[in-house]
């Protein structure tokens, strides 16, 4: 399916795409899997991590979003998850500042008593067709935002994360499939990945979880606002399900592994990228 040539300025709006995601909204149905849990989601206004905060509502779920600047965005998914009865924290912030990433931690514990489950999603990227156009400014905010969060999160969270708690960070195809202008991006989602299957390891032992998700082309703002328009238009058409995938497509992974089902499930990484492969 091609999509009519569009683009914003990053990190985009979800509202102003064409075609709007399809983040669950109508269609999700939970049947109470996460009952009780707590949850920080990072980039919860829009995409994946939208879809994600719909679903773990749905599921039974309270839930904290960190976003950007992007209100509008945020104030719908508040709406969606309140109307499941669930609470729903907003968090308006740069994640590549490392006191906002404790003061995350921090409100999830004053505003939802504790947490069960974080979700490391939101990401930065750039297209860039010559290394030299990548400047030094934004090679380091990519890293700190994708990885230096992830890292900062966790460590925050730890003191207040008991056995049965789910970490789980969104890495992508790219982690070991890298798109040559992509290269700041991909190399942080490889270290994702990496980064997840190190802390399966060092924190079995306290029986906490961690894994990570491989997402392929999915439809979010982040594609509009980071890539050529003729890109834009073609998105997802090279897998071998010919198509780009829908936020709420990715979401069951993320519920499944921050469910009690996923008890023996830790260190892996899952691809949902319509036929992709990932080693």
């Amino acid at each position: 399916m091609a999509f009519p040539k569009q683009q914003q300025r990053p990190p985009g709006i979800q509202a102003a795409m064409d075609p709007i995601p399809d983040c669950g909204e109508q269609s999700y149905r939970g049947s109470g899997r996460l009952t009780g849990k707590r949850a920080i989601i990072t980039g919860g206004d829009s995409g994946i991590g939208r879809a994600v905060a719909i679903a773990y509502a749905r599921e039974g779920a309270d839930v904290v979003i960190s976003y950007l600047n992007e209100d509008a965005d945020a104030n719908e998914v508040a709406h969606y998850v309140e109307r499941e009865g669930r609470k729903c924290v907003l968090m308006p912030g740069d994640l590549s500042q490392p006191e906002f990433c404790r003061e995350i931690i921090d409100k999830a514990v004053e505003e939802l008593g504790g947490i069960d489950i974080l979700v490391n999603n939101a990401a930065y990227q750039m297209t860039h067709t010559d290394l030299e156009e990548i400047s030094d400014d934004e090679w380091d905010y990519t890293f700190q935002v994708n990885i230096g969060a992830f890292f900062r999160l966790v460590k925050a969270a730890l003191p207040h994360l008991r056995p049965g708690a789910s970490i789980i960070g969104s890495s992508s195809v790219n982690s070991d499939m890298p798109s040559p202008t992509l290269a700041p991006y991909a190399a942080t989602k490889s270290a994702i990945a990496n980064f997840a299957a190190s802390l399966a390891q060092l924190l079995g032992e306290r029986g906490i979880r961690v894994n990570s998700v491989a997402p392929g082309p999915i439809w979010t703002p982040l594609i509009p606002a980071t890539m050529p328009e003729e890109k834009v238009a073609n998105f997802g058409s090279d897998t071998p399900l010919g198509r780009a995938g829908q936020p709420v497509e990715v979401a069951p992974v993320y519920v499944l592994l921050a469910s009690d089902e996923a008890s023996y499930i830790t260190g892996a990484r899952i691809a949902v990228t319509g036929g992709r492969p990932i080693l």
